[in-house]
């Protein structure tokens, strides 16, 4: 209903601030106010999400155009309530979360008060692939290595199994791993076709 709020800041809480639009103070809840501190008594442009419930319509107000956005991504999550949604983005940055949550690092996402084991598997399961655009261009591509390495880790540990199981000995196995490890591999079967043709030369 409201995209932002644009007026002068006349008022700072520990729970929200205060914008003065035309004689009309809009209270807006916020997880750390003071952020805006530099802005008391000037004209503050404040990002604004309507939370409308039985008993209250609650006004949340944001720095930034992409806090906002997380914080609806995060309402949609089960056992996110907006208390729980404000107080990550208001601990964190929007680029450090999304890489946390790319990363799976469910201990990054647990650090947040009401965020147990349950809830970062929720938001890393509701969230990840969709707030990628918020990572630089060079995190974002650290994620995508990372993810690679972890694949070609599991298609080797799956493919050394495989040819345990058509009789090679571990020894043998060992002695063609440092080449099967730096394989740039697609699939375990792959892995296992490279290990063969070390093994028969």
């Amino acid at each position: 209903m409201y995209a932002y709020i644009k007026g002068e800041l006349v008022e700072l809480t520990d729970e929200y601030l205060v914008v003065d639009v035309m004689g009309i103070g809009y209270e807006l809840l916020n997880a750390n106010p003071y952020l805006f501190q530099s802005y008391l008594n000037q004209t503050v442009k404040v990002y604004t999400y309507l939370h409308v419930r039985e008993d209250a319509q609650l006004l949340y107000g944001f720095k930034k155009e992409e806090e906002k956005e997380l914080f609806k991504k995060l309402l949609n999550v089960s056992g996110i309530g907006p208390k729980h949604a404000m107080n990550i983005v208001g601990q964190t940055t929007v680029n450090d979360f999304a890489l946390a949550v790319e990363r799976e690092d469910e201990k990054f996402i647990t650090q947040y008060p009401g965020v147990g084991k349950k809830t970062a598997r929720q938001i890393i399961l509701d969230l990840k692939g969709k707030v990628t655009e918020w990572m630089t261009a060079t995190e974002s591509q650290q994620v995508d290595v990372q993810i690679y390495h972890q694949s070609v880790s599991v298609y080797y540990e799956e493919a050394v199994e495989a040819l345990k199981a058509l009789g090679y000995s571990t020894k043998e196995i060992n002695q063609v791993s440092g080449k099967l490890k730096t394989l740039e591999a697609s699939s375990t079967d792959d892995v296992v076709k490279k290990g063969l043709q070390l093994l028969m030369r």
